[in-house]
């Protein structure tokens, strides 16, 4: 591996927008190394917004890819890190 590929997915209404960034993590689960969700949550209340980071194998367009498919789904915002080993 060349590089990691990491990105991060911040959700704004995790219950309303869930659905439609699974049917993407689905759409391209076999391009997914690691993923972590965090978000606030207590006995009394549980955040209506989230954080995914994901750690994508070193293929750059199925990771734009994977990207622009999260960026048309309303109230997600994605970042993304790139770590060279050369």
């Amino acid at each position: 591996m060349d590089k990691h590929i990491v990105i991060g997915v911040h959700i704004t209404e995790r219950v309303k927008q869930a659905g439609e960034v699974q049917k993407v993590f689905t759409e391209f689960g076999c391009q997914i190394r690691t993923r972590l969700g965090l978000h606030e949550a207590d006995k009394r209340t549980c955040s209506p917004n989230g954080l995914i980071l994901l750690e994508l194998l070193d293929d750059d367009s199925q990771a734009a890819a994977l990207m622009n498919a999260l960026k048309a789904i309303d109230g997600v915002e994605v970042q993304s890190m790139v770590f060279d080993h050369t």
